[in-house]
């Protein structure tokens, strides 16, 4: 149990797990923040001898912060549109910090990208811009649209070994089909798939945490650059 907490500790992300399914249960924001914040102090314990020279955790610790703030927007938006982009905007910022810890770990798939780009354009044009008549609006969801395609199209070019690249590859996916699924309930009467929001939003985040924990390597004292 001693080697397990030292090299590899995943049994600690039973713990935001755990946050999870309360905060899914409608225990309110101090639960959903604390899913992501609780990613947060595992990754601060996991690279306590590094954190401040690891680029790419900071990165992922930038992401996460504002997601929490982006979900405290959202949370409260209530028919306030300037809260909702607001929301967006800093949704957009996290998508950054997904993205450049995915540029600095390997380049973006191209061909990938481009067909993701393609679809998801599509989507927005032909689903989500028919029922915008705020051109802020528009112009935060169509950029935030832009950015979540580029940031899983890197993620599919990560050069590292496969369990980090296609589990990071899944947690960056897993935030962009929520906001797919947000999108459609924000503008469109499609709701069948509200129930997955929450659960693939927080799904995400743990996955992403997995990815810091396994790439982490204790025994020579490297870690993400």
């Amino acid at each position: 149990m001693k080697n397990l907490f030292v090299n590899k500790p995943y049994f600690l992300l039973i713990v935001p797990a755990i946050l999870a399914y309360f905060a899914k249960s409608g225990y309110g924001f101090g639960f959903k923040a604390a899913v992501t914040i609780s990613c947060m102090l595992i990754l601060a314990l996991v690279y306590r001898k590094s954190i401040k020279t690891t680029s790419g955790l900071l990165y992922i610790f930038a992401a996460f912060l504002f997601s929490i703030l982006g979900d405290w927007f959202l949370s409260n938006k209530g028919d306030s549109f300037t809260m909702f982009s607001v929301g967006i905007g800093l949704y957009f910022v996290a998508h950054v910090g997904y993205l450049w810890f995915a540029l600095a770990n390997g380049r973006i798939h191209k061909i990938f990208t481009l067909v993701l780009l393609v679809g998801y354009l599509l989507f927005f044009f032909i689903r989500i811009f028919p029922s915008m008549d705020n051109t802020v609006l528009i112009v935060v969801t169509f950029l935030y649209l832009l950015i979540s395609c580029f940031s899983l199209g890197a993620a599919a070019g990560i050069n590292l070994n496969p369990i980090v690249k296609w589990s990071y590859f899944s947690g960056v996916a897993l935030i962009l089909f929520s906001d797919t699924i947000i999108s459609l309930y924000e503008f469109t009467a499609y709701r069948e798939l509200n129930f997955l929001i929450l659960p693939t939003y927080y799904a995400a985040h743990i996955v992403i945490t997995f990815v810091l924990i396994h790439r982490a390597d204790y025994k020579t004292k490297t870690v993400i650059t």
